[in-house]
């Protein structure tokens, strides 16, 4: 199991735990701040999928007129993990 917690930019949150189990799924993911339902329904949603389809499903993912998202934000950190 992987764990990484990220420090988030450009967004309300500021913290996303994330684990990623060694078949590459998703076990658990928690967002620290944030639009509490939206990021919660994020993590309800992802968990249980592998951690490459859901960083290709949210990478780009804008939040208004911000360069970034939540989504996009736990994309990132899936990516710095290798994925």
């Amino acid at each position: 199991m992987a764990h990484l917690r990220y420090k988030t930019q450009g967004t309300c949150s500021f913290w996303i735990d994330v684990d990623v189990n060694d078949d590459g799924n998703i076990g658990d993911v928690r967002f620290t701040g944030g639009c509490d339902g939206n990021t919660k329904g994020i993590c309800s949603l992802v968990r249980g999928m592998k951690a490459s389809e859901v960083k290709k499903r949210l990478k780009g993912i804008l939040c208004g007129k911000k360069s970034t998202s939540c989504p996009d934000q736990l994309a990132h950190a899936l990516e710095k993990m290798g994925y």
